[in-house]
């Protein structure tokens, strides 16, 4: 049975309040500014721009994207202008774009972490902060967000220098990705996103190299939707307070649903929009019919509902 009027699209994770459920990845829209073209923005529920590092970071060495089946293996290594050309160039721009926008950002160590999520939580226009600690191509970073205890403990520092609701972006490459949700929760996050990239590996077999000059990198897009599923179902029924931002192989409106109904709240469009820019406002356009299929009244109505078939 249909609904009788459009859904209602808002949702709610922690302290971080969404038009509706919406959003592009870090490192698949830019700075936002490059895709105005292709993208009514203010329509989107977020936007979060490519990582910030302390420090202007040139990224890895070349080639460092390859296809794959089904996905995209990329080591690009943060490449980014640092946090300074950021709040100078970058955000004056991301104040005017009429939807949230969240900083995702990404320290060497705990202390830097916290040094930039102070500076930015001085700075008006910014809606939430994501913590990358699940980058694979960078030093440091993938280290962190494998151990529950230090995810943990850099969320509560940061949460207690920052005003803004925290995100934590954790990796998938864990044995317990429940473990590392629930230390990240306990710390204060307001909602994790899961997941990042898996790590991976494209052989040349003729050269007998790998074709990343970084040798490994991180595997995104349909690729890794059933393990994305499942890692964001297994958090949901551990902890079902904890608020899931859903991303790995969304491209349309059945995608995002299938994420909502294994227990995210929102979900972030990444790799899809390399293939088509306009593919988070596409996905937008659809998810009121298929709300309306499941005779919802609003997004969270179906959030978390998917039943298991043992019972």
């Amino acid at each position: 049975m249909a609904a009788s009027s459009t859904p209602d699209l808002r949702v709610e994770l922690g302290r971080l309040v969404l038009k509706n459920p919406v959003l592009v990845a870090s490192g698949t829209f830019g700075y936002v500014r490059e895709m105005a073209g292709f993208v009514q923005i203010s329509r989107l529920g977020g936007v979060i721009p490519k990582t910030v590092t302390a420090r202007p970071r040139a990224g890895n060495a070349t080639p460092r994207t390859v296809e794959t089946a089904s996905g995209l293996l990329n080591a690009i290594g943060l490449d980014n202008d640092g946090i300074d050309h950021f709040i100078a160039h970058h955000l004056p721009y991301l104040r005017t774009v009429g939807t949230a926008v969240i900083a995702n950002i990404a320290g060497e160590d705990e202390d830097q972490f916290v040094r930039m999520a102070t500076r930015l939580g001085q700075e008006s226009g910014i809606a939430a902060i994501e913590l990358n600690v699940s980058c694979p191509n960078v030093s440091h970073g993938l280290d962190l967000g494998i151990d529950a205890r230090s995810v943990g403990r850099l969320v509560s520092r940061v949460r207690a220098a920052c005003p803004q609701p925290i995100i934590a972006k954790l990796t998938p490459n864990v044995t317990d990705i429940v473990a590392i949700a629930a230390s990240a929760a306990e710390g204060g996050a307001d909602a994790v996103s899961l997941v990042n990239t898996f790590r991976g590996l494209v052989v040349d077999w003729k050269r007998r190299r790998p074709v990343l000059a970084n040798d490994l990198g991180g595997l995104s897009g349909p690729a890794i939707k059933p393990l994305a599923l499942r890692m964001i179902w297994e958090v949901a029924r551990a902890l079902p307070t904890l608020p899931i931002m859903g991303i790995g192989g969304i491209s349309n409106a059945g995608d995002a649903m299938e994420f909502l109904l294994a227990g995210a709240t929102a979900i972030q469009v990444g790799t899809a929009t390399f293939a088509d820019p306009s593919a988070a406002e596409r996905l937008l356009n659809e998810l009121p019919e298929c709300l309306s299929h499941l005779g919802a009244a609003s997004v969270t109505e179906i959030v978390g509902t998917l039943r298991s078939n043992r019972g």
